[in-house]
């Protein structure tokens, strides 16, 4: 987030959400909107599903699943054709406007609404809302990224808040509300294939130097592989191991069976995990993982803000998981000393200028936010005050480009999937006490759609895709559009994911879990 969460309920006169189901996904962050909302902060809710937030909402946009682009570059061509940009703020900050401006032209409210079953009136009442509120915060989650254009749509949203001068000052900023727990944390710390710590290039010889220094061994200068290059280089052989910790992608990513498949090919598979998960069934090894609260260290949530987590037991296997890590270090011939995460989280710092400035003795007494450079530094609440960390600002337009997989004559319905609040962002199949509140998946199909199959709310239907096919019980809703199904992931009773698509962002491999095409038969 470039901004900050109190500055949800402090300073913002607009909350702008487009893919986003928080109260489910990140119910603290949706109750801070819901109050806001009632507060008289203005709401602006854009999703195909009546999601619960559209209750308090002044406009509701209800886009076509996959119309993401068109919506926002119809609301940057009325803000255009009406005067209403922040001159001041393109001029100064910004450059690449006038490819921007030329590609918008092609969006007028006419066509946007044709593209995405929003009205006209609807466009124009938001357009001019958005522009002319001195202070809009926009928030995205992963009904943004799980596109095969997530990329785009992510710069889309960036465009239309560069555009208005929503950045750099408290109560504005683009806000991606991360998609799990201590995912900010893993990626600050250097868990993607391109980066060290604190996004620092591999491929920069100077910071390669840096971390060879550091660490006493050369470091590779190429980019690694993304999650689904993984699994697809274990189907040609040329990846023959894999360890996993703290995941289960026969669960959780899209066309499970194609991962299955990979998981079969590998010569040897190592998963540490708490629970014998359907992922932890392929291993040829399973280590014990300790829980976070097994675990001492720091998570860093959504808004950059570094924390301090502190075990409440002792390590049930008898080892943090940051001592087992080491003790495989020492067994592969790499002798490490760390006497505890703080040790480990001082050699980070001292390698990343972002986080220079945190240590435990600040991180007990507050978290900080990143940057935070210095000892000194008080972290930083807001970015890109005054300049952007490039410089000025970059316009990255985009035309519409479809979903990878739309229904057809033989798969006539469209699947999106979510999250369900009850198992708030993870796959909670171990806890008897979640699973007595919301024990089996329910698929949400509209009236129109279940008179037509002859269902009703409860019974069972078979959803089949291109890749496979899930039973599921019925929930009867005008919350999804007709034509629309709409499932959850939590359950390995009903492995949604089985049947979800195989299309991927071509820049950041992220599956395109909101859009595919299934055919729907009563059981």
């Amino acid at each position: 987030m470039t901004n900050s969460i109190n500055e949800i309920s402090t300073d913002a006169e607009l909350m702008f959400l487009i893919g986003t189901n928080t109260t489910e996904a990140h119910p603290v962050i949706g109750y801070k909107m819901r109050q806001a909302a009632r507060n008289g902060c203005k709401l602006v809710v854009c999703d195909p599903r009546h999601i619960d937030l559209v209750d308090e909402a002044d406009y509701w946009l209800r886009q076509n699943p996959g119309t993401d682009i068109p919506l926002l570059n119809g609301l940057m061509h009325i803000i255009i054709k009406e005067g209403l940009e922040d001159k001041k703020f393109i001029e100064e900050r910004t450059e690449n406007y006038e490819e921007l401006k030329a590609i918008v032209e092609n969006y007028p409210p006419e066509k946007v609404s044709e593209i995405t079953g929003i009205s006209v009136d609807d466009l124009y009442a938001v357009a001019r809302l958005y522009a002319t509120t001195d202070k809009a915060m926009l928030f995205y989650t992963l009904g943004i990224t799980e596109h095969i254009c997530g990329t785009r749509n992510v710069m889309s949203c960036a465009n239309l808040a560069m555009l208005t001068g929503h950045l750099g000052r408290a109560g504005v900023g683009v806000c991606p509300i991360r998609g799990q727990n201590n995912v900010q944390g893993a990626c600050d710390q250097g868990a993607l294939p391109n980066v060290y710590s604190g996004y620092q290039a591999v491929t920069n010889p100077d910071v390669k130097e840096k971390f060879e220094k550091a660490w006493g061994r050369p470091m590779p200068d190429k980019v690694g592989l993304k999650i689904p290059e993984m699994f697809e280089a274990a189907h040609e052989g040329t990846v023959k191991s894999m360890y996993i910790l703290g995941e289960n992608p026969v669960l959780t990513d899209p066309d499970s069976n194609h991962i299955r498949g990979a998981l079969e090919k590998l010569e040897f598979l190592v998963v540490q995990e708490l629970f014998l998960t359907e992922t932890a069934e392929y291993a040829d090894v399973i280590l014990p993982a300790a829980s976070f609260a097994e675990c001492d260290g720091t998570f860093t949530n959504t808004e950059r803000r570094i924390q301090r987590v502190r075990k409440a037991i002792e390590p049930i296997p008898g080892k943090a998981n940051w001592e087992s890590i080491c003790e495989m270090f020492n067994y592969m011939g790499y002798p490490v000393n760390y006497d505890s995460p703080e040790d480990i989280w001082d050699e980070m710092a001292s390698l990343t200028p972002s986080m220079a400035g945190t240590n435990y003795e600040r991180l007990d007494k507050k978290g900080l936010q990143w940057p935070c450079p210095t000892l000194d530094h008080p972290g930083t609440q807001f970015m890109h005050a005054g300049k952007f960390t490039r410089g000025l600002g970059l316009f990255q337009p985009s035309d519409h480009i479809p979903p990878g997989e739309m229904p057809d004559e033989e798969y006539p319905f469209l699947l999106s999937t979510g999250r369900i609040l009850h198992h708030y962002n993870v796959t909670t199949p171990y806890s008897p006490g979640i699973m007595s509140i919301w024990d089996r998946e329910w698929a949400e199909v509209n009236p129109v759609d279940a008179e037509k199959l002859g269902v009703v709310t409860g019974d069972k239907i078979k959803v089949a895709s291109r890749r496979g096919e899930v039973e599921t019980a019925i929930k009867v809703t005008d919350r999804v559009l007709p034509g629309v199904i709409w499932m959850s992931f939590h359950y390995s009773e009903t492995p949604t994911n089985a049947i979800t698509s195989p299309h991927l962002d071509p820049i950041t491999g992220t599956g395109e879990y909101k859009v595919c095409a299934v055919k729907l038969a009563k059981v």
